[in-house]
């Protein structure tokens, strides 16, 4: 099945985004408070932003959402229900390249055991990714996980590709942000709901 990434920006799926409200700023993206995957409403756990170039370049601004607000990884494991990593992008970026940015994070957070159990989800993740050769600034990405079906990739609201029916997918790709050693360090507390922002120009007291 060809895989489509050039994304005019679709309506919305029945696995991801309702009509919402309430709403944050993170590096002039709008962040929602609360939203509702596959019927059950989950609420923002934290939302900050991934650095490049030593913190020159910022890349996108990324989301969690959980059912229950959770402080850690093991917490957020012990979770039921529906959970989602939201990426907007801050700037036009290589899709291979942000791939292969995923690919070294999950190396770098998973053990040789973990990273063999889900490598044949690694191959088809990095096929969609390879199938175009950019994505663009404003262009959102979220990754669910819904229990029963699976882990379901998203672009602009509209599924790429197939489901990855392994639900533990999902919780190896969080891994990457909040992983011991996350792709942005100053991310981590962020999406956990510890520190606030890490917005590196502008205090943000916004509590989410």
């Amino acid at each position: 099945m060809k895989v489509v990434f050039r994304w005019a920006v679709a309506g919305l799926c029945a696995a991801g985004f309702l009509f919402q409200t309430d709403a944050a700023e993170v590096s002039g993206v709008k962040v929602e408070d609360k939203i509702r995957v596959a019927g059950t409403e989950l609420l923002l756990n934290g939302s900050g932003i991934r650095y490049a170039v030593g913190g020159l370049v910022r890349v996108y601004v990324a989301s969690l959402y959980l059912p229950q607000k959770r402080a850690s990884g093991a917490e957020i494991a012990a979770l039921k229900g529906p959970r989602r990593v939201h990426i907007n992008l801050l700037r036009d970026i290589n899709a291979n390249d942000f791939s292969k940015g995923l690919m070294a994070g999950m190396r770098a957070n998973l053990s040789p055991a973990e990273q063999q159990k889900h490598f044949d989800s690694l191959i088809r993740l990095g096929s969609i990714f390879g199938q175009v050769p950019s994505m663009k600034k404003g262009e959102t990405l979220s990754i669910d996980m819904i229990p029963g079906t699976g882990t379901i990739l998203s672009a602009n609201g509209k599924r790429v590709g197939e489901v990855f029916p392994d639900e533990a997918f999902w919780h190896a790709l969080l891994q990457i942000w909040i992983g011991p050693k996350p792709i942005e360090e100053s991310l981590k507390p962020v999406l956990l709901g510890v520190t606030a922002s890490n917005d590196n120009t502008v205090r943000n007291e916004n509590r989410f």
